[in-house]
């Protein structure tokens, strides 16, 4: 991407996913190509604290409803979208988001596919949203649909029904449930522990640690191989 077509739509899409300013973000974008995810590396190399990204754990607009099973052994997250806030703040599209995750309790199901077959009184979950999108005016759809079998299933739902989530926990502790699903909304961890890791993904940060510690005048002249073994401890 040539200077010329970097938008102001572009750079407010950074500035949004990161919380950089303006400048910064255009000139991220400059220096990638347009490249999204190569601008936010590179904000980040520059030592920029970039905002975690939660586009894949919230509707763009919608409600996200998490809830688990009396006995706590299964949980389920569901994702009912919406096109504004306006009605995704509705009392009545709330009500309607809870209706379908306690469908999907108590028919214990497995899937979305499964989910949309499933009737609430005389309607099948398709019917509803098809008829709640006749009603509302706006395009709607049960869009994200999960599901958690653990000895204890603890589950949190963040803000105003904005992000919801499932902890799977190999013994009954409700409190360290409840303060781990709430650490995983505040901070959106990409494994469950260091070994689980995705390997691309340790090579990536890695790559932006080094690259911000060249930056470091305590650390000019340092050999690379020193960096990165820096890098490793950092990382734990």
């Amino acid at each position: 991407m040539s200077t010329a077509t970097i938008t102001a739509q572009d750079i407010n899409k950074l500035r949004q996913a990161t919380g950089a300013g303006m400048m910064d973000c255009r000139k991220a974008l400059m220096e990638t190509n347009g490249d999204f995810e190569a601008a936010i590396d590179w904000l980040r190399k520059q030592g920029q604290k970039v905002a975690a990204k939660r586009s894949d754990r919230e509707a763009k607009e919608g409600v996200v409803i998490a809830q688990t099973t009396a006995d706590n052994k299964t949980g389920i997250v569901v994702c009912v979208s919406c096109e504004t806030d306006f009605v995704s703040k509705n009392e009545d599209f709330i009500a309607f988001g809870q209706s379908i995750a306690d469908a999907a309790i108590s028919n214990n199901v497995s899937s979305l596919d499964e989910l949309m077959g499933v009737k609430i009184g005389d309607l099948t979950v398709t019917a509803l949203v098809d008829e709640k999108l006749a009603t509302i005016g706006e395009k709607i759809g049960v869009t994200k649909f999960e599901r958690v079998d653990a000895p204890y299933v603890a589950s949190y739902i963040h803000g105003a029904y904005r992000i919801g989530v499932l902890v799977g926990l190999n013994k009954e502790a409700a409190d360290a449930g409840k303060d781990i699903a709430m650490q995983i909304a505040a901070l959106n961890p990409v494994a469950v522990d260091a070994a689980s890791v995705p390997a691309d993904v340790v090579a990536r940060e890695k790559d932006i640690i080094v690259d911000q510690m060249k930056q470091d005048p305590k650390m000019a002249g340092k050999p690379d191989e020193m960096l990165a073994k820096i890098a490793d401890g950092k990382m734990g």
